[in-house]
């Protein structure tokens, strides 16, 4: 099993990759947080799932990929899909079931996708889009785009059987695919570790299908960053495959109803001190980047996600004839009438 480094050991990254992977976790966290507070609001629809304390995970991949490689993630894909460069008023109206939403309105928290800037879709069924991913890594391969697709996934999915049949593909026709488990330690409301053999539900599982089996801190953006860059570069050169286990945690419960009160208060409180934004903040001060700039970054994200929220907030909801399209096979309902 292959450890990343030490972060503080890492210094690769370039000051303006460092500031954009920064302005991405920020906007990330505070557009969560401005839809958790509208849920609340009465405004949001639906259930939503948050990575409020991920973000770190999305970023780093987002900032390694290519324009036209591909996304797929599960319902807690707000963050993965914002990153990818989808436009976040558009993001914000979806959540409030708005006509100008990123689907129309129709789809809400769990179906964001913008196939425009790779985000191929979040998917609410557990597992279901690994075999999608494969199934896009090999178009790519086939019709020779140098694309890559990259699969974000829970712990919990390492249980199913669609992530060891994916897997098993996957090397069997060595296709450009990065599959990543976001391990936040549960699978909804149950501890992984409880039902799973190996303390590392996905990497420790890597090396049955030919696979290496790479842990990373999932709450330090640069070794996220510089995974990504590994694993994306071997898929595009020719060399199949990556998994690829982030150790991260959820700052809430599983979905916004869910207060997760059965974490352990110790632990909880462990991973809060971990939080991604603020310890890259500190180490990129330490290196010398300036403070001034940061704050600056910050007060620009809050205006960003601010003004997208003003925005949805004011657009109308979806008329009837975009409700109605895109509902049946023939693309319209009329015929059930």
């Amino acid at each position: 099993m292959n450890r990343q480094p030490d972060s503080e050991r890492w210094g690769d990254i370039p000051g303006d990759v460092q500031l954009r992977l920064y302005r991405m976790m920020l906007e990330a966290r505070l557009f969560e947080e401005k839809a958790h507070r509208l849920f609340f609001d009465g405004l949001v629809k639906g259930t939503s799932h948050l990575a409020t304390g991920q973000e770190a995970v999305a970023a780093g991949f987002a900032a390694a990929m290519k324009p036209a490689d591909m996304t797929f993630c599960t319902y807690r894909g707000h963050t993965h899909t914002l990153l990818r460069g989808a436009d976040m008023t558009a993001m914000m109206a979806e959540l409030l079931g708005r006509a100008t939403g990123i689907c129309g309105g129709k789809g809400g928290s769990m179906h964001l996708t913008d196939v425009t800037v790779g985000a191929m879709g979040s998917y609410a069924i557990v597992g279901a889009h690994l075999p999608v991913a494969l199934g896009a890594a090999w178009a790519a391969r086939e019709r020779g785009t140098g694309q890559v697709a990259v699969a974000f996934f829970g712990d919990g999915t390492t249980n199913i059987g669609a992530f060891h049949e994916t897997l098993n593909l996957a090397v069997v026709w060595n296709l450009p695919v990065v599959f990543v488990c976001e391990n936040n330690l549960y699978m909804e409301y149950t501890p992984i570790g409880s039902v799973t053999a190996v303390p590392h539900p996905a990497a420790d599982r890597a090396p049955a299908y030919g696979l290496e089996g790479v842990v990373v801190d999932g709450n330090t953006v640069e070794l996220v960053y510089d995974a990504a860059r590994a694993a994306l570069e071997r898929a595009r050169s020719g060399g199949g495959p990556s998994l690829i286990e982030a150790l991260t945690y959820r700052h809430g419960g599983h979905s916004r109803a869910d207060p997760g009160k059965y974490r352990p208060d110790d632990e909880v409180a462990e991973w809060l001190e971990r939080d991604p934004i603020p310890a890259f903040r500190a180490r990129m001060e330490r290196r010398g980047i300036d403070r001034d700039l940061l704050s600056r970054i910050e007060a620009e994200a809050t205006e960003a996600v601010d003004r997208a929220t003003r925005a949805a907030i004011e657009a109308p909801p979806p008329s009837p004839d975009i409700l109605e399209t895109q509902v049946w096979a023939d693309g319209g309902s009329s015929w059930r009438r």
